[in-house]
């Protein structure tokens, strides 16, 4: 009994500190002063996209990158065309990128992608093959000579767009003595659907109301996959990108972490990005994020765990309760009230109790996620492209899409889950409209 009752009283307790530093950043987002950075002078930066037939979308970046109000004299765009069968790579030559073709079916995922792209960067490899070109065929030397120059590498992924002003903002942020920094990340496809908006409310809340929180307290913030930068220095303490479990920017993060680095957060630089529109792609995509956490966690766990003790960091205690995995515990919870009934040591009733104040608590962050996401709406309204009605529906359906994470994590601790590439295709017209102009 003592050692069901110290799960459900852990289960409990880290649901309560979850929601409690929930609530303070809120507060912090809410009513405290953001962070402003200074106009700072041009810096030279290395644009890195990975990308696996993104023919349908990678043109409307490259057109967003070149029409940035940022010194294209000081920006240069690499793109890894990842295992493509379109003419994904082309697209990317005809507009001026730098361009690596890469065929691995073994191993496969965007980590891998980002680490034989560095890698050929620094071996200045291109322009060796047919498949591995610059936009003027540049020897050895002139490639690593052209490499060298960057101070940071900025990752974005082939569906973004970006506000005109991004890399601007970015810039400040960088200059301003941040290693990393990540942005304010959007959606083209807000108001497509219920899973569309959950995914890009889920984004927008973690933007607005936790890195942003984050920076105003001095702590770390966590990249998310796309929208971020890291100086030079970093790269080559990594001897390129060394993360290739299925969350990388999660890896990224926590590793950047435990080597003493903070990641920062620049508000001021939006970028918009293609969001699942149907369930099944819904839930591969968060099958392979939750799976992802656990290796994350199993990797970095106790890392961030001694360190946050032996320290007192307060960015790797705030990222261990990111990455914790509840729904194990829960898993584990069940089990061993399964062998205590079949034992004897408990009744079958008591145990039915106990899963029945756990799904009341379930029931009770439902409510909470709901306040959670109508606080995000209301701050964050004149950038979110819905309209009033779609918001309203939008936001009753957001605890369930949230709450839809239970069965996807469950699923994920005894599942196999193999990286696979999600679809995009959204018009960059619906998107402009829809995002860029507010959907007004």
């Amino acid at each position: 009994m003592g050692l069901l009752f110290l799960f459900d009283y852990s289960i409990v307790a880290i649901g309560a500190v979850g929601f409690a530093y929930q609530a303070f950043c809120i507060i912090v987002g809410l009513f405290g002063k953001p962070v402003i950075f200074l106009d700072a002078p041009p810096k030279n930066y290395a644009i890195i996209i990975s990308a696996r037939n993104e023919s349908a979308v990678i043109s409307h970046l490259l057109e967003s990158i070149a029409d940035q109000d940022y010194d294209a004299n000081f920006l240069d765009v690499w793109v890894c065309a990842d295992n493509c069968d379109d003419n994904t790579a082309q697209i990317c030559r005809d507009a001026g990128a730098f361009v690596v073709e890469r065929f691995n079916k073994q191993l496969v995922g965007k980590g891998y992608s980002l680490s034989y792209l560095f890698d050929n960067m620094q071996n200045g490899t291109f322009g060796e093959s047919e498949v591995q070109s610059g936009p003027d065929n540049m020897t050895k030397s002139q490639v690593r000579a052209r490499t060298r120059k960057y101070e940071a590498f900025l990752i974005l992924d082939a569906d973004n767009l970006l506000e005109k002003n991004y890399i601007t903002e970015m810039n400040k942020a960088f200059s301003a003595g941040n290693k990393i920094v990540t942005s304010y990340r959007n959606s083209k496809n807000f108001s497509s659907n219920w899973i569309s908006s959950g995914s890009a409310l889920w984004f927008v809340r973690e933007s607005r109301l936790l890195n942003n929180s984050r920076m105003m307290i001095g702590a770390s913030c966590h990249v998310g996959g796309t929208g971020f930068m890291f100086a030079r220095s970093i790269m080559e303490r990594n001897n390129g990108w060394k993360h290739h479990l299925l969350t990388e920017d999660l890896e990224f993060t926590m590793d950047c972490v435990l080597n003493g680095d903070k990641v920062g957060y620049c508000g001021t630089a939006m970028l918009y990005d293609e969001q699942p529109i149907t369930f099944s792609q819904s839930w591969r995509q968060r099958l392979r994020w939750s799976k992802g956490f656990l290796q994350v966690f199993r990797n970095y766990g106790p890392k961030l765990i001694k360190k946050a003790f032996q320290t007192g960091s307060f960015s790797c205690l705030d990222l261990t309760i990111l990455i914790f995995p509840w729904v194990f515990l829960e898993v584990i919870r069940i089990f061993i009230g399964s062998i205590y009934i079949a034992l004897g040591f408990v009744s079958p009733q008591s145990q039915f109790n106990s899963l029945t104040q756990m799904g009341m608590t379930i029931l009770s962050g439902g409510a909470l996620l709901l306040i959670i996401a109508c606080i995000t709406i209301i701050s964050e309204r004149k950038k979110i492209g819905a309209s009033r009605s779609e918001l309203l529906a939008y936001l009753m359906a957001f605890p369930l899409y949230v709450l839809s994470y239970i069965p996807i994590s469950f699923v994920a601790i005894f599942s196999k889950v193999e990286w696979k590439p999600i679809k995009h295709g959204l018009s960059a017209d619906t998107a402009k409209d829809k995002a860029i102009k507010g959907g007004k």
